[in-house]
This record gives structure tokens, C-alpha cells and sequence, in this order.
């Protein structure tokens, strides 16, 4: 609580007004019931429920409660019969004392809707209290030249009962010399007044002694006395008189301690003893004797408490001026306590709703009321929240407030706010209460898991083991508690042929991946598939996300050679003549191999030979070449191995036999006519027709297969540029070569590659078999 302050600039300021008359339900007025102090508590007061014109079940659902302007828990309601009834015993002069009628206001609220019913009990008198006297005896002092019909006034006794009950009339007993009456004065309190009714003769009798008795209005009454005590005095034929007969001053409440309240002054035109005046206070109550302070010498009142006028708001002081002979005068001061803003302002929580779910419209979160106690400016209130939270402040009836939310709150933005509810005065200086709310937002299901990535790309070397982790997939959700718990699946292919729950497996806790079984590259290069992430909400929201698994080739597959056919029938024979310069192109040795990459770049070389130094090898192409001029001295058959290997690590390999046979005149440009086979000098000419047309075919074969196998790497190309999938690449030596665009042969061009082969194999079949018969002939 602070007091003062400037206004907060940023604040929405609303301003407090008072709904006196008539609020809530249409037809209902404020209603006032009645009850007699010091009744029992539990007693029946009034049935609210008929009142309200509203069932007791729709008064307990709607939380019906009384709450009263001072909040003294003095009345209770009973939500099962709708009756108003006390909470405990009313005692009228400890609520009200003085004033009549004693009016108790209180409130009936009602939520869902807010409703705020005003209602008034009244307090009735009984007479349980008799008349005091502030003084057991009173003294009296009366000159004895009084004349009859002198009136001398006296104390009044006081009766905290009010109307009837209160003080009535005055007697007095004996009444030889005086009787009593009663006044009335302009604040209905009555006082007595004792009149002379013949002359005193102080030598006859110098002191009288009476009963004075004050008898108040109730049934039966109740009754006080007072002894009164008259000293009949010499002659003193002047009394002390005020300047003024009434006083009135104002004072402000926060008046310190000692300060002076007012000066009364009177004269007396005797001299003497009889001139000189003293001051004292004629009645003098507890709340006055304790408050002021009355200088008998000077007239001086001043401040001996501090005032308050939310508790008094005025004082009646009489003043009585004595003179040395018995003669005395008196006035009157009005004090009216000043109001000053000294008072902060109240706030009073009725309800409180909290946590409240996120993503819902205005909601109520607070019922609340506010009070000043000061009166005026000072009690005049402005109610406000800061500006940068989504809530609102609503007015209604009787002071009453509801902070409600201005829109719906999300809970992974914030999910907990301090709201400030400050009230200030419009006093001076200004007073302001805070009061600190905490409102926390429970988490509503409002969002789906999201992936950290919209696709993932995993890699897994094939021949892998069962059950190897592959990789992971993750999701998140902002969302709290179980709707934030994320389960992870497989979700169905959209092929409908791929076995998916046999390839791949997820752990649905923490999104990890695992083949279940070993792949092959050959096979199953790339896998594609979605998970979805799932949370545990109501209604469970979900998202998707691809997976691609890349299948990483091993070298498991060694080099299988195409050409020239090992099918263990007759060996492979190639005719060279024996005019053939150097590199002359003797043969190609055409393998493939199912691995990629540089699992696949195959090499050659010359593994085994007749006669080392006479042919080679080609590293990068595998073509069979003469190392040098052929010679007569040259062996005509020759056996050549060679050896194919892949670079993989480690590497394979595989070798094919070729056989070579030297021929003489088969690259001569002229071969001899038939009519020249009588010359048995001369080679037989069957023979070299079928050498020619062998040679023919072959050189034919072998351009058919390198055309065919260039134009697939070329096909294979093309497709690798328009998104293949590509493979890591390492740097090759230069000697090696990829006999296709992935460095693999695939299946289907293996197929036709043979398809091709075994067509010109039956073509050659019969140059074969002449080539055999003369490679046996002696």
C-alpha cells in the first residue's frame, strides 16, 4: 500500500460511481427489514429467495452470499431454505450509539451473471439501559435574592437507549422551594432545569438537599437519580456572561496533539472575589474529557487526541464560567471535524478464478470491491490495471469491479501473469491501494508436434546387421504436460509393394531408427518413407515428415567379365597377323561390376603370357594390344591371362584366358585368287577366306558392344544430371574406367548385353570351329 503518488500515464483509469438506487434485477428496490436488538443468533430475519423472485437452487448455483458495508459477518444466508438469518447477537448502541434509526446496509451478490442486490436492516431499540447522572451528587450554589421563577439548570443524565426509550422527564423530591422542567432543546435531548418557586432565606435555611430522578419512555421504565445539594449564598447580584452564547469552529482532523481548538471569554462587573472567573466544563462526556482539554483560567481548548472523522464528526462542548460569589454563566462551543484524505483506499476480493484455460473468450478472473472511508474528493476512487495485459477491469453496482480477460490467452506466450489492481482517491494528496493477482493459464491441447527438420536423409552401408540404428528423428510440441508428450510411428507407404515394417522399425518414445535386416546396394539403393509424431492430448493432434534413406555400397561384388565368353567350352581364339605393326589392336576384354562408385572402376593388366613382352594391356580399357613387330621366330599360339580388378578396399577381382593365333598374309592387301591354290607353296585358300571373314565378324562384335555400352553411359548421364541420386565420390586414379554412369552395370543391361553376345555367338559358331581345326593342325 502506498500513499500518494502521481498517476501511473499509462494506466486505464475508470472512474468509481455510486449506484444509490436500484441495481441488477428490473423491479427490485431496496428493501428493508427489521429486526430487535439483542435477538438470538440463527433467528429468522426474511426468505431472500422469495424476495429475489428466485429459487433456492438458482441461488446456490449462482453462489448467493451477503456481504455487508463494514464486512462484520453479522448476517448469514442460507442457501438451502433462501432465509436471511443472524450470525449473532445485534447489539444497537455498540453499532449505532447515538444515532436513530440504526441501519445496517448490506448486499446480496450473485455471480453467473453478475447480479448486486441492496438491502437495509434496521436495528430496533429495546430499553435494556437506565438513565446515568455523570455525577452521583451535584452542588448548587443559589443566592438568596433569587427571585421566584429563577430557573437554575442542571446536569442531564444520559441513556444510551434512543427514541422512547430514552430519557423522558425529570422529577425532583421534596418540593418545598423548587420543582423541576424539562427542556427540550433543538438536538431532541432533553435537559433539567430547576426552578425556585418561592424566595430562600439563607438565614432560615442555608442548604437544601434533593433527589432528582430521570425517568426515561420505556415499557416498563427505567430510572436514575442524583443528589442535588443547593448552598444558599450571600448576596452577589452580577453573574459571569460569554462574549458569545454559541461558538463554532472547524477543525481539521489531522490537527497534532496540543493544538489550540478555541478561546471562550466572559466578564463579571462585580469586583473581588465575586469578578474573578474560573472555566470548567458543565457536561463532560468520556469521548469529550479525553479529547479536550478546557485551561479553567484562560478559556483556552485545546487538543489532547488525536481527532478522527471517519469515527466523530463533531463535538458539543458546554462551557460553564463560575465567579468567586456562586454566580455562574455559561455557552456553548460546536466543534465540526474537517475531513481530511487520511484514509487509503480498500479492496475487498469476493472471487477468484484461477488457473483459467487458454484459448478461451472473456473470462471472469476477479470479483472485487472498493471503499474510502473519507468522505467528499478524498472518498471518490479511480480504479485501473496496467496497460500492457490482456485484461479488462468492468464496473458494476455498489463499488463492485470484474477483471475479466480482454481476448483469449495463449499459454506458450505466457503462462502466468501479475496483474495490479491499483485504487487512488481523488483527495488531496492523492492515496492509493495495489493489489497484486496472480493469474496462471493451464495448457489446452492448441498445438501439433512439429519436426526439427521437414525431411531427414539418413545413410546406412549395406550388408549392414540386423537391428542397426540408422539415425533418429525428432519432434517437439509447445504445448505442457501430456499434451506435450510425442509418440513417434511409421506411417503407411504410398507404394503398397514396398515392405516397409520389414525394412525399418522406429522407437516410438524417442524417434530412433533401425533396420531391421541386412540391405543390399544392388538391390535397394534409397528407401522413402514418412513418420508422424503424434501427442497425447484430446483430441491428439499429429504432423509428418520424409525420411530418405541412402543405401551406401560395399565392394561385395567382383568384376564379371563379359567378353570374351568363359563358358568353358572352346577357348576364345583371336587371329593376328603376323605383318601387325606395334599396338595393333589384338582383342577387348569387357567386364562389369554390380558395385559402384570406385567400387566399380575396374583396372587391367597382364597377368600371365607365353612370351612376356610380345602383347599388352591397356590399364583403362582393357584392350589387347602388340607390344612390337612380329617376327618369323615368334610362336604361333599364344596363351594370354588376364586380370581384372575394382578398386574397392579390399579389392576384387577375376581373369579370363585369351588365346592368340599368328597367321601369316591376313593383313596382306592382297590375298591370293583360288586359281592360284594349285601352288602348294601357297596357303590353302579356304583357309584364309575363313580367317578374314573371323576377323571381320569380330572386329564387327567388338564395335557393336563399345557403340552399345557407350550410348547406355551416355543415356545413364543424361539421368544423373536431372537428379539422380547421387553418391559420395572419391578421386580415381586416371588408369581406371566406369564401364556405366553410377559406375555400375545395371541387371537389365547385363541382360541385353548378353541377349547380344549369345546372337553373335551362334554367328560366329562356325568361324569358331574352322578356327579351332586349324589352330590343331600340325
Amino acid at each position: 500500500m502506498e500513499a500518494g503518488g502521481e498517476r501511473l500515464p499509462k494506466q486505464r483509469q475508470v472512474l468509481i460511481f455510486f449506484l444509490l438506487m436500484g441495481v441488477a434485477l428490473a423491479g427490485w428496490e431496496s428493501r428493508r427489514y427489521s429486526v430487535m436488538e439483542e435477538t438470538e443468533s440463527g433467528s429468522f430475519v426474511a426468505n431472500l429467495a422469495k424476495d429475489l423472485g428466485l429459487g433456492v437452487e438458482e441461488l446456490a448455483a449462482r453462489g448467493a452470499r451477503v456481504v455487508s458495508e463494514d464486512n462484520e459477518p453479522r448476517l448469514q444466508l442460507d442457501l438451502q431454505t433462501g432465509d436471511l438469518i443472524l450470525n449473532e447477537k445485534l447489539d444497537r448502541e455498540e453499532m449505532c450509539g447515538p444515532t436513530d434509526p440504526c441501519v445496517m446496509h448490506f448486499q446480496v451478490l450473485l455471480k453467473k451473471p453478475l447480479g448486486v442486490f441492496r438491502a437495509e436492516l434496521l436495528v430496533r431499540d429495546i430499553n435494556d439501559h437506565s438513565p446515568e447522572f455523570p455525577e452521583r451528587e451535584m452542588t448548587l450554589k443559589i443566592p438568596e435574592n433569587s427571585a421566584p421563577g429563577t430557573v437554575f439548570p442542571l446536569k442531564k443524565a444520559q441513556d444510551l437507549d434512543v427514541g422512547n426509550n430514552n430519557i423522558q422527564n425529570y422529577n425532583i423530591s421534596p418540593k418545598s422551594h423548587f420543582h423541576v422542567s424539562t427542556r427540550n432543546r433543538g438536538d431532541g435531548r432533553k435537559y433539567p432545569e430547576l426552578v425556585l418557586d418561592k424566595d430562600l432565606d439563607r438565614e432560615e435555611q442555608a442548604e437544601f438537599r434533593l433527589t432528582l430522578t430521570a425517568l426515561d419512555g420505556g415499557s416498563p421504565p427505567r430510572s436514575g437519580t442524583a443528589q442535588v445539594r443547593i448552598l444558599v449564598l450571600d448576596v452577589n447580584d452580577n453573574a459571569p456572561e460569554f462574549e458569545q452564547t454559541l461558538y463554532q469552529v472547524q477543525v481539521p482532523e489531522n490537527s497534532p496533539v496540543g493544538a489550540l481548538i478555541v478561546k471562550v471569554s466572559a466578564r463579571d462587573l462585580d469586583t473581588g472575589t465575586n469578578g474573578e472567573i474560573s472555566y470548567s466544563l458543565f457536561y463532560s462526556s468520556q469521548e469529550i474529557s479525553t479529547t479536550f482539554e478546557l485551561n479553567s483560567l484562560s478559556g483556552e481548548v485545546r487538543l489532547i487526541k488525536k481527532l478522527d472523522f471517519e469515527t466523530v464528526s463533531s463535538y458539543e462542548l458546554d462551557i460553564d464560567a463560575s465567579d468567586g460569589g456562586g454566580l455562574s454563566g455559561k455557552c456553548s462551543v460546536s466543534i465540526e471535524v474537517v475531513d481530511v484524505n487520511d484514509n487509503s483506499p480498500e479492496l475487498t476480493i469476493s472471487s477468484l478464478t484461477s488457473p483459467i484455460p487458454e484459448n478461451s473468450p472473456e473470462t471472469e478472473v476477479a470479483l472485487f470491491r472498493t471503499r474510502d472511508r473519507d468522505s467528499g474528493d478524498n472518498g471518490r476512487m479511480t480504479c485501473s490495471i496496467p496497460d500492457d495485459l490482456p485484461f479488462l477491469l468492468k464496473p458494476s453496482a455498489e463499488n463492485f469491479y470484474t477483471l475479466v480477460t480482454n481476448g483469449a490467452l495463449d499459454r506458450e506466450n505466457q503462462s502466468e501473469y501479475n496483474v495490479t489492481i491499483t485504487v487512488t482517491d481523488l483527495g488531496t494528496p492523492t492515496l492509493k491501494t495495489q493489489h497484486n493477482i496472480t493469474v496462471l493459464v493451464f495448457d489446452v491441447n492448441d498445438n501439433a508436434p512439429a519436426f526439427t527438420q521437414t525431411s531427414y536423409t539418413l545413410f546406412v552401408r549395406e550388408n549392414n546387421s540386423p537391428a542397426l540404428h540408422i539415425g533418429s528423428v525428432s519432434a517437439t510440441d509447445r504445448d505442457a504436460g501430456a499434451n506435450a508428450q510425442v509418440t513417434y510411428s511409421l506411417l503407411p507407404p504410398q507404394d503398397p509393394h514396398l515392405p516397409l515394417a520389414s525394412l525399418v522399425s522406429i522407437n516410438a518414445d524417442n524417434g530412433q531408427l533401425f533396420a531391421l535386416r541386412a540391405l543390399d546396394y544392388e538391390a535397394l539403393q534409397a528407401l522413402e518413407f514418412r513418420v508422424g509424431s503424434t501427442d497425447r492430448g484430446s483430441p491428439a493432434l499429429s504432423s509428418q515428415a520424409l525420411v530418405r534413406v541412402l543405401v551406401l555400397d560395399a565392394n561385395d561384388n567382383s568384376p564379371f567379365v563379359l567378353y570374351p565368353l568363359q563358358n568353358g567350352s572352346a577357348p576364345c581364339t583371336e587371329l593376328v597377323p603376323r605383318a601387325a605393326e606395334p599396338g595393333y589392336l589384338v582383342s577387348k576384354v569387357v567386364a562389369v561390376d554390380g558395385d559402384s562408385g570406385q567400387n566399380a572402376w575396374l583396372s587391367y593388366q597382364l597377368l600371365k603370357a607365353t612370351e612376356p613382352g610380345l602383347f599388352g594391356v591397356w590399364a583403362h580399357n582393357g584392350e589387347v594390344r602388340t607390344a612390337r613387330l612380329l617376327s618369323e621366330r615368334d610362336a604361333a599360339k599364344h596363351r594370354l591371362v588376364v586380370l581384372v580388378k575394382d578398386n574397392g578396399e579390399p579389392p576384387l577381382s577375376a581373369s579370363v584366358t585369351l588365346h592368340v593365333l599368328l597367321v601369316d598374309g591376313f593383313s596382306q592387301p592382297y590375298l591370293p585368287l583360288p586359281e592360284a591354290a594349285a601352288d602348294p607353296a601357297q596357303a590353302d585358300p579356304l583357309t584364309v577366306y575363313l580367317v578374314i571373314a573371323l576377323a571381320s565378324v569380330s572386329s564387327l562384335f567388338l564395335f557393336s558392344v563399345l557403340a552399345f555400352v557407350a550410348a547406355r553411359l551416355c543415356r545413364r548421364g543424361r539421368a544423373a544430371s536431372l537428379g539422380g541420386c547421387s553418391v559420395p565420390e572419391g578421386h580415381f586414379p586416371g588408369h581406371l574406367v566406369d564401364v556405366s554412369g553410377t559406375g555400375t552395370l545395371s541387371q537389365s543391361y547385363q541382360y541385353e548385353l548378353n541377349t547380344i553376345l549369345q546372337v553373335e555367338k551362334r554367328d560366329l559358331a562356325t568361324m569358331r570351329k574352322k578356327a579351332k581345326e586349324i589352330w590343331h593342325k600340325p
